[in-house]
């Protein structure tokens, strides 16, 4: 049953902005907060702190959609990507200075032992990363503020999701017809 939730919260969170523009245009009006912050916080019990890293943008987001709530201020719910690009920013850029690189880190699960020709490699690639979410983060701010949620939502939604799959297939590509040669 826990696996079963944390797979369906996960899902929904994956689908936020989805939530948030049917929610938003469909339910009455505090609904949709309400039900986003009791995911989160379903969420943040099932991690019981599995991934810690991701304990304060959770405990941000139910922030956010209490206070929402709260306040009636549904533009709160659109701040969340913002918080969500924020800390992967922070903890790849991180990863470049503290070491290994977050790329490295994936990679050694898979293959614990990395030729050392490759650490640079996955430094520049933890890198693009970062440019990636400070794109994003940077568009999901944009997109809250000044823009409309049917844009929003399809920048956050969707464009934000298929940049990050270009990228993680460019690469993947990139990796496979270039580097082994």
């Amino acid at each position: 049953m826990r696996v079963m939730l944390q797979i369906i919260t996960g899902l929904i969170l994956l689908a936020y902005p989805l939530a948030v523009y049917f929610g938003l245009n469909y339910l009455p009006a505090g609904t949709t907060a309400l039900l986003l912050c009791g995911l989160l916080v379903v969420r943040l019990v099932l991690q019981k702190q599995a991934l810690r890293s991701m304990l304060l943008p959770m405990i941000v987001g139910i922030g956010l959609t209490l206070g929402s709530f709260v306040a009636k201020r549904h533009d709160w719910l659109l701040f969340y990507p913002i918080v969500i690009n924020v800390t992967m920013l922070f903890l790849f850029a991180s990863s470049l200075v503290n070491g290994p690189s977050m790329i490295e880190k994936f990679a050694r699960l898979k293959h614990a032992e990395l030729p050392a020709e490759a650490i640079p490699y996955l430094r520049k690639v933890t890198l693009i990363w970062c440019a990636l979410f400070i794109i994003n983060g940077s568009m999901a701010a944009y997109t809250a503020i000044f823009t409309s949620l049917a844009t929003w939502t399809l920048y956050n939604g969707l464009i934000a999701y298929l940049l990050m799959g270009c990228l993680f297939a460019g690469e993947w590509l990139y990796r496979k017809l270039w580097i082994k040669q």
